[in-house]
């Protein structure tokens, strides 16, 4: 049996629903209702929310219940908002509906979104959008694959190497120059970055990882990550965090509405984010949908991906300042006076140097006599040793096992990171939450109030949920095939 082109991946075991797994998985994380210190009333509101979906299918080729989770994510968020709505607008019932298919496409939006008509690989994209690749690391193919995942000398070891927006650093530290124009595809780029990676073990690799403070990886398989003592101390904590910074500060009622306007919940929020990438600004995008009105405060010596920011940049205000300087610190410093919620994404501890953290917030705070909601977004999480290191969604999917299953859903004997930015609309998706939770303790309880949500903890989150199938997934290259099962897709 073959499916036909673009038809999505689908069990013949037609007793399997989506709809009904995302089910499943909302009750799951509503049942983690203390660790994950939502709103008291969750068992009330949880019986308006309804998962819906015109096909019912699974749309990624990809092992993971990617869909089903974040749905059930969207559905805690939803709780969370309704219950915001409810101090604001008074106690109703609110029907709550959370669709698969747009719940697939938020997952990769970034490549739906256009401009003028215009959508990534269009040539005309990049007039329209600010050069924020500063340093050639996405511009220049070369460049762009000092992040990749390589073999190297240790047999059937892979190590994702990542020049994160910077490149130089990493290519250096295998062995070759910032520039190769003389390499003009992605087969000659790649065979020669990997022929140095493979010059050096695993061990040699993190070593020269750390010294360099650069975000490179082993890739793990699970049962392997799970049995550091990192991945041993993280795979037994929640999916998120929301905890208290201080409780000395009154509750703040959330603002009311401008006569006339259409009621958001999060209407008159303000909304400091210190973030680049996607993984962050998705936090402050979705706050934005609620009605928050949201800064994005980016360095002018910082790179970011241009293309990006079409997507994670909507319903945003955006704007550079170098908080390095007595002119940017004092701008700065006068946006905190009024902010209600700060979304810090950059290298753990990154902030804290200078002098915006946890900390420091938590005394504004106290002598403001008005509490913020602090939200970080990372990596590798916030215990455990590996917590300082640096990442992004690749990392995450190599260090958590995420990119071996790929491979083996596959049918190869090697990782491969799965399409699409996912597990960073996915952490995304937990960090709002965070953010509503602690807004919502605020306006009841008053005090400060501390999200953390990391990538490594929505690919932990996709492995306790569980997979598709141990079997043979989609043969991508190949057209189509049936193992086990599971109907491929032809493509």
């Amino acid at each position: 049996m073959v499916a036909e082109s673009n038809t999505p991946v689908v069990f013949a075991d037609a007793a399997y629903s989506p709809k009904k797994e995302a089910g499943r998985i909302f009750s799951m994380l509503c049942q983690l209702k203390s660790e994950l210190n939502l709103p008291g009333d969750l068992e009330s509101l949880a019986k308006n929310v309804e998962f819906t979906s015109d096909r019912d299918m699974i749309y990624f080729p990809i092992p993971f219940k990617e869909t089903e989770t974040t749905a059930a994510l969207k559905g805690i968020e939803a709780l969370v908002a309704s219950a915001l709505a409810d101090l604001k607008y008074g106690k109703q019932a609110r029907k709550i509906e959370i669709d698969l298919e747009q719940t697939t496409c938020f997952l990769f939006q970034t490549y739906l979104s256009t401009i003028d008509g215009m959508g990534k690989y269009d040539a005309g994209i990049k007039a329209k959008l600010k050069n924020t690749d500063l340093l050639e690391a996405q511009s220049d193919p070369y460049r762009r694959m000092s992040a990749n995942l390589y073999a190297t000398a240790t047999p059937d070891t892979y190590f994702h190497i990542h020049g994160s927006l910077e490149a130089n650093t990493t290519l250096n530290m295998i062995g070759l120059p910032p520039y190769r124009p003389d390499l003009k595809t992605i087969e000659d780029i790649s065979e020669c970055i990997e022929s140095h990676v493979q010059q050096f073990t695993i061990d040699e690799l993190e070593a020269k990882n750390k010294a360099l403070r650069q975000a490179g990886v082993t890739a793990f398989k699970y049962e392997d990550f799970i049995a550091t003592p990192h991945g041993k101390h993280n795979v037994a904590l929640p999916p998120w965090a929301v905890t208290s910074l201080e409780t000395t500060t009154p509750p703040v009622p959330l603002p009311q509405d401008v006569p006339g306007a259409k009621p958001r919940v999060l209407a008159g929020i303000k909304v400091l984010e210190l973030c680049r990438i996607i993984a962050g600004p998705v936090i402050g995008r979705i706050l934005a949908e609620y009605g928050a009105d949201v800064l994005k405060v980016t360095s002018p010596h910082l790179s970011d991906v241009p293309f990006f920011q079409l997507d994670v940049n909507m319903g945003k205000h955006c704007t550079d300042l170098d908080l390095k300087s007595a002119a940017g610190r004092k701008v700065f410093d006068e946006l905190l006076q009024e902010a209600d919620v700060v979304v810090d994404g950059y290298r753990p501890g990154a902030l804290e140097k200078l002098g915006y953290g946890a900390t420091a917030l938590t005394a504004l705070a106290e002598k403001r006599g008005k509490g913020f909601v602090y939200v970080n977004e990372n990596c590798f999480g916030y215990d455990g040793e590996w917590a300082y290191r640096a990442g992004w969604q690749q990392i995450a999917d190599c260090a958590t096992g995420i990119a071996w299953a790929q491979g083996a859903y596959m049918g190869l004997s090697e990782p491969v990171i799965p399409p699409f930015p996912i597990s960073d609309y996915g952490t995304g998706a937990m960090g709002a939450v965070a953010a509503l939770t602690g807004l919502y303790h605020r306006a009841v309880s008053g005090g400060s109030w501390h999200g953390k949500v990391s990538l490594m903890q929505y690919d932990l989150l996709l492995f306790s949920v569980g997979q598709y199938s141990d079997a043979r997934g989609p043969d991508l290259g190949d057209g189509a095939e049936v193992d086990a099962g599971v109907v491929s897709v032809a493509v």
